[in-house]
């Protein structure tokens, strides 16, 4: 018998194989933590990878890229095309099958052939496989270790998709849910080819881990886009759609967003017919980016174009924007740049705040900045501004832009501006090209531009089909019966005689107004262009409304009767008084 205390050993052949079975277990332990201290490794290295940016293509490819081929040897990004279109409502389901948009796809070469195109906001739309769509009902990741034969047409978009994974050798399948902040935005499927081992449950739970971490990172690109979308939609929804009629003048106009999604902000520019031929050009640039720049652009320039159709001097415009803009709830600043173009005189009148000085690029294509005195950004509230009077000589252009177009996040302003003055030199294109050459030119300077930039290039030219003359009335009793005789006579030279009669009526009321509250008559103009408008300036500081005149009173109908005769007629302020004009249409 065996003594109590001690214990039978077992034989060498049955102490080898329980030694052997014991290491071998030690071993897949070994192996298996390992494997997992690798996995852990490799989805901390996510945060570093995925998410660099706040491009939604280039998070969703971030994303894939990082999975191929560590975790599979495919992997695409779709996402909801309700999602992207701001609906986060209810999640998918009933019998409408959701439609998702291809963001990224990426896979090793052998399986490139399988790589749809194209990709991103260009992609086709699809509703979602089978496979996809209990994914996206379920918000839980689907596993096909082995793909039968009858399945891929529940994996792939299309039948020739199904049969390129079937011929490609693809074995093994996971989709999984892509969920932020409680919100569905689609998901994220990965397949294995070749001799690779198939997908078990350890990857299905590495592969949620990662959707978990890149859905914040996917989502962010995401809400960013949109905000982006709905401030560079905002923005120009309030620039003008075109370039209204300016008689001796052509201008072209660009805007181009920022490349950066953060760029987008308040540059604005507008183009304002005024009486008597006269152009004005704004150009401006809120300080700042997002929507509440966006709405602050939208408010000043419709103050600014309301001002200079009240008052043609730029410097006194500035000032009222400076009062406007104090009074913005944004507490924002801008810079301004207001030129006024006067083709009778072929002069431009400039004033700044704050504004990045307009080029002057003579026939000869030689290019030099117009002096003008910089002025204080609106809403800073230290006014006035001065003007500067520079002429425009025929087929000289006046550049005007904000400094997105020069910018950028090394160097200073002088070496900003000396480069944006040799891109304007040298051969001249013409006026259509000149903001395409422009930006051809500062592209390879300045590199990606990380703020939003407009151009305006104006150039003077002879009015086609648009006639102006101009007068000095003398400042006594005769100035009516001069102006009358002078309208008659160019009105029959220009052909249009059977105006003369209801001109002469309104030269006379204006010219007896200019007379009675303005010091007298200054000069008188005539232009012929879309319609025929006639004005008069004078130095007094009022301008005219019309008064109801009792039946009893022998005055007071004089802008009664401009009104019936005229389509329209107004005032406005200058810079040595007002001038009053009105406008008749042409016969036919």
């Amino acid at each position: 018998m065996t003594p109590l205390g001690r214990a039978r050993l077992p034989g060498r052949p049955a102490l080898d194989r329980l030694l052997g079975s014991r290491g071998v277990r030690r071993a897949v332990e070994a192996a298996t933590m390992v494997a997992d201290a690798r996995r852990l490794a490799w989805l901390s290295g996510a945060d570093g990878r995925i998410g660099t940016t706040l491009d939604l293509e280039r998070t969703a490819q971030e994303l894939a890229d990082f999975t191929v081929p560590t975790l599979a040897d495919g992997a695409a990004v779709d996402l909801l095309e309700s999602v992207l279109h701001g609906d986060e409502g209810d999640p998918p389901g009933g019998s409408r099958v959701p439609l998702t948009r291809a963001m990224a796809v990426t896979a090793i070469d052998q399986l490139g052939h399988l790589e749809p195109a194209p990709v991103g906001e260009l992609s086709t739309l699809h509703p979602a496989p089978k496979l996809a769509y209990e994914c996206l009902t379920s918000r839980r990741p689907v596993l096909v270790r082995r793909i039968a034969p009858d399945q891929y047409e529940q994996i792939a978009p299309t039948p020739q998709a199904a049969r390129l994974m079937r011929g490609a050798g693809v074995h093994s399948y996971m989709v999984v849910p892509l969920v932020s902040r409680g919100v569905l935005i689609g998901i994220a499927d990965f397949i294995r080819c070749g001799k690779r081992p198939p997908f078990g449950p350890r990857d299905v739970a590495l592969a949620c881990e990662l959707a978990a971490k890149a859905a914040v990172f996917v989502d962010n690109a995401r809400l960013y886009s949109r905000e982006r979308d709905t401030v560079l939609t905002l923005q120009r929804a309030l620039l003008p759609r075109a370039a209204p009629p300016t008689p001796g003048l052509q201008v072209v106009s660009s805007y181009r967003p920022a490349v950066d999604p953060s760029g987008v902000g308040g540059d604005w520019y507008d183009i304002v017919p005024l009486p008597g031929g006269r152009s004005a050009l704004v150009v401006g640039d809120v300080m700042g980016h997002g929507l509440a720049a966006a709405a602050t652009m939208g408010r000043l320039r419709s103050v600014a174009r309301t001002l200079l159709n009240l008052d043609i001097a730029p410097e006194r415009v500035l000032a009222r924007l400076d009062l406007a803009a104090r009074d913005l709830e944004e507490d924002q600043v801008a810079t301004c740049l207001c030129a006024l173009y006067d083709p009778a005189e072929g002069t431009y009148r400039l004033a700044s705040a704050g504004h990045l000085p307009p080029l002057l690029v003579d026939t000869a294509g030689s290019a030099d900045f117009v002096d003008v005195p910089p002025g204080a950004p609106l809403g800073a509230g230290v006014i006035p501004y001065d003007p500067v009077v520079v002429r425009a000589d025929a087929g000289s252009r006046l550049l005007m832009c904000t400094d997105g177009l020069v910018k950028n996040r090394s160097g200073d302003v002088d070496g900003w501006l000396e480069g944006l003055r040799r891109a304007a030199s040298g051969p001249r294109p013409e006026l259509a090209d000149v903001c395409e050459t422009v930006w051809a030119r500062t592209a390879g300077t300045y590199g990606q531009r990380f703020d939003d930039a407009i151009m305006l290039v104006a150039e003077p030219c002879p009015p086609a089909g648009t006639l102006l003359c101009v007068w000095d009335l003398p400042a006594d009793g005769t100035a009516a019966r001069t102006a009358r005789h002078l309208v008659r006579d160019r009105l029959a030279q220009w052909g249009l005689a059977d105006m003369a009669d209801a001109t002469e009526l309104v030269v006379s009321e204006l010219v007896g107004n200019a007379l009675r509250y303005g010091r007298g008559p200054g000069r008188m103009r005539l232009m012929r262009a879309e319609r025929l408008c006639v004005e008069i300036s004078d130095t007094g500081p009022d301008l005219p409304q019309i008064q109801h005149a009792p039946l009893s009173a022998e005055g007071g109908r004089g802008l009664q009767l401009i009104n019936v005769l005229c389509r329209r007629w107004g005032s406005c302020r200058t810079s040595t008084g007002k001038i009053v004009w009105a406008e008749q249409d042409l016969p036919g």
